[in-house]
């Protein structure tokens, strides 16, 4: 005779709600099995059933392939490189950026300082793209360093930036401004395509401006042997508005003859305007010294400080970059 089969019988029984979905239950089975005993015949009362618990697969299942879908990544890939940029891959650049160099970010900026940085760096992606993000972090970069020279030393004379070289929004706005302007200026077309190289050169000449000051500044304090006040001459000590150095000048022209040839490598002005925002720091900055000593600190006009004379200083250096890039090279070429 055959050996039987054990037979199975599905008996549903109440499902209890699912921990992962309040509004749906778990569907739960309970088959009962009927072991055969191959020594009785087919008549044969069967032993009694055993009894087990079945667990049906829930109706929605979270995947690592819903996780990571390459559909998804290949957009984020394609946001990232989108050309002209947007400003939403303006946006995930900068979270991305931010997110890597967040160590020197916090060495060189306070929490509402990088937080006016990412304004600033997410709306000069949308202007000038990588190539001016870079020339802005090639700014911060030098800038931080310098400013970290001879703290110390700079702590002890009371000369140091605040917050041990770490700077605030007030900073990053007033060194930033004239740049910012530029930006939106291009954003949005004002004077149409044969304006866009003008608004590229204010933008790269408000940096070199910047970074010269900041430059001749640090470095004056720390290496400068007689600091002199540029509007008489006279020497006076290390931190003195509107005071200058030969140490700090010399490095400033350095520092701006840097940025101005990282602008030029990127693409972003040529040789020629490369010469022009040189010249035009270094006029700016040599104008910042004198309204510093002749205006900076005197009674009545405490509103004119650092931050106000930077936005000055940097408005000076572009609108000279663009008048000279107009009015010399301009009619070289013709």
């Amino acid at each position: 005779m055959a050996a039987s089969l054990p037979t199975a019988i599905t008996l549903s029984s109440k499902s209890n709600p699912s921990h992962f979905l309040p509004n749906f239950r778990n569907p739960n089975s309970k088959t009962l099995f009927f072991p055969s005993n191959s020594n009785s015949n087919s008549n044969s009362i069967p032993k009694t059933p055993t009894l087990k618990n079945r667990r049906m697969p829930t109706q929605i299942q979270a995947t690592t392939d819903d996780l990571l879908d390459p559909g998804l990544l290949q957009q984020a890939i394609q946001l990232l490189q989108s050309s002209p940029p947007t400003w939403r891959s303006s946006l995930l650049n900068n979270v991305l950026i931010f997110l890597i160099g967040s160590p020197i970010l916090v060495s060189g900026l306070s929490l509402s300082g990088i937080a006016a940085a990412f304004l600033l760096g997410t709306l000069t992606w949308r202007a000038f793209g990588s190539s001016g993000f870079l020339l802005v972090a090639t700014y911060f970069v030098i800038g931080t360093a310098v400013t970290k020279v001879k703290m110390a030393q700079k702590e002890a004379q009371g000369v140091a930036e605040k917050r041990r070289g770490r700077r605030g929004p007030g900073s990053v706005i007033g060194s930033s401004a004239a740049g910012c302007v530029c930006a939106a200026l291009l954003i949005y077309g004002v004077g149409g395509e044969p304006f866009t190289s003008l608004w590229q050169l204010g933008f790269v000449a408000s940096f070199c401006t910047k970074l010269s000051d900041t430059v001749s500044s640090e470095i004056g304090k720390a290496y400068g042997k007689t600091t002199y006040l540029v509007t008489t001459f006279k020497i006076v000590p290390r931190g003195t508005e509107g005071a200058v150095s030969v140490e700090g000048t010399f490095a400033g022209i350095l520092a701006s003859i840097l940025l101005a040839s990282v602008g030029c490598f990127m693409g972003q002005i040529n040789v020629g305007e490369a010469v022009v925002c040189v010249i035009a720091s270094q006029i700016a900055n040599l104008g910042e010294s004198i309204i510093g000593a002749t205006f900076q600190e005197k009674e009545g006009l405490q509103w004119l400080n650092n931050d106000v004379v930077n936005v000055i200083n940097i408005s000076m250096g572009s609108i000279l970059a663009v008048l000279m890039q107009q009015l010399i090279l301009e009619s070289w070429h013709t």
